[in-house]
């Protein structure tokens, strides 16, 4: 099979996976926004979903490793049409109360976390069967997130307008349905290390540990974690209860906030796709650097201020297309670091502490609004997030972001 083939079902399944994940990420929300008008329980709800993502992404990393990351994603995928159709259906029929929605939730959040692993997983292998750079399949695969991330809010916001948040989550479980056969049809079983040892719970052990004392052994990844972590989480808590309680605070509603997600999610994808083409030879540092302060605190505070619409989808644009540079370059920077039979731990150990601080954004953003106000809340978060930006000035880490041959050797023990 031409590396064609598997790399654009690798594309086409991230962008109905990714989508589906978008589109749930608005509605259940608003969904629990507009029933209960609680910041709170909104962001309870979005901690329920996210923090079993990070734990299920965390703990997945052997399994892909020993099964392989194709098998982890088709069963992952077709499970979560069944979890997130259940929204929709409870809905319809009135049964759907915040003691059923929350470990629907958690479900949701339990096969997403390692099938977005796998998927991760399968980068480099579908570079080397493409014989494209590292960078330009990274700057692919963050153009398909970005596209994915557009296509998805905007449908959010004229689903819900049109149906309602609830059954808009019908369309939720059929891009889960086409994504597991398409990476099912169009990807063939990839190349993997041999297993260590036996499998068991010990044998588990040993591997998710192989893959902790590597990541943690080398700085620049660590420096990474630190960072990210960091503005994952304030950005959750922008996307989940902040942004929401602005646009209901403004007299909006949800078609509006599927737009500004779509303006700065569209916006990414020119950057993506520009850093696609030239990523190879731009300095990572300098352009990481730029791109985290263009896209962090200026989108925080033209809502802090109560900025005019037109000054609000600038500022979106701006921020999404240098973001678009960001997963491109962490994805090179991270792949050819990591030796090939660690790829799944250590891959998903990274995302999962990346998205470590992320299941408590919603919550955080809540209490923040309870306690200081919305516009209070909107100008702390962004000065949050600048300082964190800042963080490549100073921390000695990031000054190993440069090029560097990926680590394909097998470790020592």
């Amino acid at each position: 099979m031409s590396g064609r083939r598997p790399f654009l079902a690798l594309a086409l399944a991230e962008t109905l996976s990714l989508s589906g994940t978008r589109l749930s990420g608005v509605a259940i929300p608003w969904l629990v926004l507009s029933t209960t008008g609680s910041p709170v329980l909104t962001g309870l709800v979005a901690m329920m979903e996210m923090l079993p993502y990070v734990v299920a992404k965390a703990l997945g990393g052997p399994l892909i490793d020993r099964l392989g990351a194709r098998r982890i994603a088709i069963v992952c995928d077709a499970a979560s049409v069944v979890a997130v159709g259940l929204v929709p259906f409870l809905h319809l029929f009135g049964l759907l109360t915040m003691p059923l929605l929350l470990p629907i939730v958690f479900a949701m959040g339990v096969l997403r976390g390692p099938s977005d692993a796998a998927k991760q997983s399968m980068v480099p292998d579908i570079a080397d069967l493409a014989s494209v750079p590292l960078e330009r399949v990274t700057g692919v695969v963050g153009a398909i997130e970005r596209l994915a991330s557009t296509a998805g809010a905007a449908g959010a916001g004229a689903l819900i307008a049109l149906a309602g948040p609830g059954q808009a989550l019908v369309v939720n479980a059929f891009t889960f349905a086409a994504a597991a056969m398409t990476v099912a049809a169009g990807i063939p079983a990839l190349p993997r290390a041999p297993a260590a040892g036996p499998a068991g719970i010990s044998a588990y052990g040993r591997e998710l540990a192989e893959g902790w004392r590597f990541l943690r052994g080398d700085a620049v990844l660590v420096a990474i974690v630190l960072m990210v972590a960091t503005t994952n989480l304030l950005d959750q808590a922008f996307a989940a209860v902040l942004l929401p309680v602005w646009t209901q605070a403004s007299g909006n509603g949800p078609a509006l906030l599927g737009i500004m997600f779509a303006a700065f999610s569209g916006a990414s994808i020119a950057g993506a796709m520009l850093a696609a083409v030239i990523g190879e030879r731009l300095p990572r540092l300098a352009v990481y650097t730029v791109a985290f302060l263009l896209a962090g605190f200026p989108r925080f505070l033209v809502f802090a201020v109560d900025s005019p619409l037109v000054l609000i989808f600038a500022t979106l644009a701006i921020g999404g297309f240098a973001s678009g540079f960001l997963n491109p370059i962490l994805s090179a920077v991270l792949f050819e670091r990591i030796p090939k039979p660690l790829t799944g731990r250590v891959t998903s150990l990274n995302a999962a502490l990346c998205w470590a601080l992320l299941p408590f954004g919603g919550l955080v953003g809540g209490v923040l609004i309870d306690a200081l106000g919305l516009s209070a809340a909107l100008f702390l978060t962004g000065l949050a997030y600048l300082i964190a930006t800042l963080s490549p000035l100073a921390h000695q880490g990031f000054r190993g972001f440069e090029k560097k041959k990926r680590a394909d050797n097998l470790l020592s023990s």
